[in-house]
Order: structure tokens, then sequence, then C-alpha cells
């Protein structure tokens, strides 16, 4: 634990722009195995646990998001599989060239992609502690480069023809409206598509929560809710904009954050909560992490979420009790839920595939508790059982799993990084993990301009190929895009699963 403690305390130090994070632990571990190297000695266990625990949670946060936009996202995932297996056989040509055994390409291949659970794979594979020296070596290159990458790119303005413009670069917005026509709800534009929800009516002066097929009269006022340009539109439809707002009058009609802490609202879409018949409300807003999200119907909740619930306030305590509101409960883990898919994960890893050249294929403690975090990610819950984790939770589970595995290959590897890491064959490394960064920034960059995404998505994306936070929070600090995160989002589970197959494919044809 004390290499957790400094190795977490070492990536926090910042660089310039770079911060290492939790792969400061693998450089702590390392220091500590090149002094004594039987501290790297029985740490299996452990470092499975850590991996296990790390791409469980990766997957369980990324299921919804991935199979939502598979169909929309396909092409821009198949250039990020098609762009591995390109640097793949890069890395074997000029590895081959280079000298470098088949243990330190795989390794060096993973850390130039910051992939950890592809350098557990490597490892297995190629059943050499130099993929974690390769890894230790390549890291730095990948992440230094990465970030060099995507401060060239995030704010160019090149034509995105198929790409949507960004929503949160506005952020959302909340519009009185005097309406001037009779109208349905449905005639407004942006509320059959949902682009826009409304809250309050004000009606021969009496306030009330919109019904959902409200006949809109003229001297109505109502609260518009949306995207900027959204509300601008369904406005200049409804009438006159107010200069008072609508909220300001909480007598009758008020608003109230609520954290969704009850497991029997987790889990289900905002439209089978059926707000307006139960409580005569309705949601607006949904905060997520540090997003402000449009409460769609489909929108499902999960535990940790803080919605921004519109209803008759006398009826607000009863909604606050409906949604749970507790901050204690959204900290507590379902220890039965994360258990069992950590088995599941496990059990689907260790499931071996014959190959046609006498290759076995498995998944492993990397990929079997992705995928299958992914699945029940993207499912939610299972009768009583909610699959879902606290946002909150989930990451400081994350962190913790890997900076465990982190150490643990540090200890385990530290003799052999201690006697190469200043080497010709550590200045081999090197070039080699900057060869195949390079080599992904001009394929992967250029083929997402050919697809008319526009450059906050590329840049996004690249975070997500890579696969390191760091470099999606240096994104955002450079540009307020939502396509930044969703980039980033669509290729990150993806590119894990793909590196650990390009590393075991490298390791039986190098090997």
């Amino acid at each position: 634990m004390l290499v957790v403690a400094l190795g977490a305390a070492v990536g926090m130090i910042p660089f310039g722009p770079l911060r290492f994070g939790a792969a400061g632990a693998l450089f702590v571990g390392l220091f500590f195995g090149a002094l004594e190297p039987a501290l790297g000695e029985g740490l299996g266990l452990v470092s499975t646990l850590g991996l296990a625990l790390f791409v469980y949670t990766v997957g369980v946060a990324a299921g919804e998001t991935f199979f939502a936009d598979l169909r929309k996202q396909l092409p821009f995932m198949g250039l990020a599989v098609g762009v591995i297996a390109v640097v793949t056989v890069v890395a074997i040509l000029m590895g081959g060239a280079l000298g470098l055994g088949p243990g330190m390409i795989a390794g060096v291949l993973a850390g130039a992609l910051t992939s950890t659970p592809a350098l557990a794979a490597a490892t297995a594979a190629t059943g050499s502690a130099e993929a974690a020296v390769g890894y230790s070596l390549g890291y730095p290159v990948g992440v230094v480069l990465a970030i060099i990458v995507v401060a060239l790119v995030v704010n160019r303005r090149w034509p995105g023809r198929k790409d949507e413009p960004s929503a949160n670069a506005e952020g959302i917005v909340a519009e009185s409206v005097e309406v001037d026509r009779t109208s349905s709800l449905r005639m407004v534009p942006g509320w059959a598509d949902e682009a826009i929800k409304m809250s309050y009516l004000v009606r021969d002066g009496r306030t009330r929560v919109v019904s959902p097929g409200e006949e809109l009269l003229p001297g109505d006022r109502v609260l518009v809710v949306g995207a900027p340009n959204a509300v601008g539109r369904a406005v200049e439809f409804l009438g006159t904009r107010l200069e008072q707002e609508l909220t300001t009058d909480r007598g009758s009609v008020d608003f109230r954050r609520f954290v969704v802490s009850s497991n029997h609202v987790a889990g289900h879409a905002v439209a089978q909560l059926n707000l307006p018949s139960r409580f005569g409300g309705v949601i607006t807003r949904v905060r997520r992490g540090d997003a402000d999200l449009l409460a769609r119907d489909d929108l499902v909740l999960q535990l940790g979420d803080r919605v921004l619930a519109v209803g008759p306030q006398r009826d607000l305590d009863a909604m606050g009790s409906f949604f749970g509101d507790s901050e204690r409960k959204v900290s507590e883990v379902d220890a039965l839920a994360l258990g069992l898919g950590l088995v599941l994960g496990l059990l689907l890893g260790a499931v071996t595939v014959p190959l046609p050249g006498g290759i076995d294929f498995s998944l492993g403690p990397a990929a079997g508790p992705l995928v299958v975090g992914m699945i029940l990610g993207a499912v939610h819950r299972t009768g009583p059982l909610l699959w879902s984790i606290p946002l909150s939770v989930n990451l400081t589970i994350r962190q913790l799993g890997l900076l465990l595995f982190l150490a643990t290959v540090g200890l385990a590897s530290g003799p052999m990084f201690a006697s190469q890491a200043l080497s010709g064959t550590g200045l081999r490394a090197g070039a080699l993990a900057a060869a195949v960064v390079i080599a992904s920034a001009v394929a992967f960059l250029a083929g997402a301009r050919t697809m008319g995404l526009s450059a906050p998505r590329a840049a996004g994306g690249f975070a997500g190929y890579i696969g390191q936070p760091a470099i999606l929070a240096f994104a955002n600090e450079r540009v307020n895009d939502d396509r930044v995160e969703a980039g980033y989002a669509a290729l990150f589970a993806l590119g894990i699963i793909a590196k650990i197959v390009a590393v075991q494919v490298l390791a039986s044809m190098v090997g």
C-alpha cells in the first residue's frame, strides 16, 4: 500500500500540462522493485483483482453510451480498429528491425497506446517481464505526444460536414414566453423530437405544470427549457419572450434538485417514472457528473444523478422521498451486484477459443470483465439487481483498481527495468513508441477529417483511442464542446478490446 500511496502522490505532480495520474504507481513500483526484487513476488492475485476492478467499472460506465451510439458511431469505431491494426503492423516491422523481442514490442505498443489491460494481455501472451518494461518506457512517450497532437487539433475549424453541432458549448437555458397563438405541444418546434422541455404554465392567473397532451392558448405563459438554438426556435413559434422569469413565483409550483438514490428509480427511463400522473410534475434536467443533460423520455437515470424536478409545492417532499435524495446512500456499493459482475467477467475471460494456425484466444482478466461490464451497464438492472454504480463510487473503485494493478506490475518488473531503461534497448523502445503514436495520429486524424467529422470530435476520439483520461481532461480545458467527450466515450472501451486483441496477435506472430 506504500507503493500505491506514493504512486498516487507522484501522479499528482504536474510536468507542464502533464500529470501521470495512476501511472505514478507504476514508476514508484519500478523504483522499489529495482531496489528489492523480492517485493515483486506473490502479487498475482492482487494484480488480477486490481485489473478486474478497473476494467469492469470502465465497462459499466461506458456500456450505455457504447451500445446506444453503436450504429451512429460504427464508421468512427471502424476507423479506430483499422488504425490499431495498422500500428500493430508498424510495431512488428519496426520492432523487429530494431532488434527488440516480442515482450518488449508488445509492451511498448500497450504503453504507447496507454492501455493497462493490454499490458496484462501482453504479459500473459509473451510470458515475459519485458512487456512491463516496454510499457513503462512507452507510456510517457504516448501521453506526451498525444497531448501535443490534441493541442494542435482540438481548436481547428476544418469542415465537419457530417458532424452534429455542439450542444453543451451553448449549455441549457430556460426562457419564459407568452403564447400568442393556439397550439398543441406537438406543433411546437423541438417538442416532438425532445429538443426542448416545458414546465411552468400560467393560465388565468393560476400556475401549474404543463401536461403532456396540453393545448396552449393565447395569453398562456410557459417556461421552455433546452439548448439556446432549440429554445429560440420554440419562442419564435410561440410568441413573445418575457423579461420576468416564471420561476420567481414559487408559491404553488416550485422546483428542486433531488439526488437519485432509490434503487426503485435508478435503471428506469424518465418516461417510465410517470411523474405527470404520479405527482403532477416533470423532470427538465439531469446533472450527471459535470454534464447537464436535458431530461429526454428515454434517458435512463443512474444512482447519483441529480434531477431538476418541477411540481406542485405541496408534493415536493413526496417527490424527494420517491427519488431517495440521500447523499449517503449513493456512496454505498451493492456488493452482491459488483461481486457477481466481476465473477461473470472473470469466467468469460477464462474461456479459451482455438483459432486457425494453432492460436488460442481468450479475453483474459483484462477484457472479460470489461465486456461483461459493458453489457450490464447497458442493461442497467435485472430484477432487484442494479448493475449501474454511482459515478463517484465508480471512479473511486476504478482508480483504486488501477493503482493496485500498476503498483504490482511495477514491483514485479523493477529489476529488468533498471537494467534496460537507459540502455540502447531503452532508447530503441522509446523510438518505437514515438513511431506508434505518430503513425496513429496521422492515420486517425486523416481518417476522421475524410469522414467529415469536426476537429473537437476527432480530438476527443483520438484521446479515447489512446485511452488516457489526462488527454481528455487536457482537451476539455482547451475547448468547451460536448463532441470531445462523445468521441472519447465512443472509442474508449472499444479501443481497450482492440488493443488486447492486437497484442495477442502480435505475440503469436512475432513469437
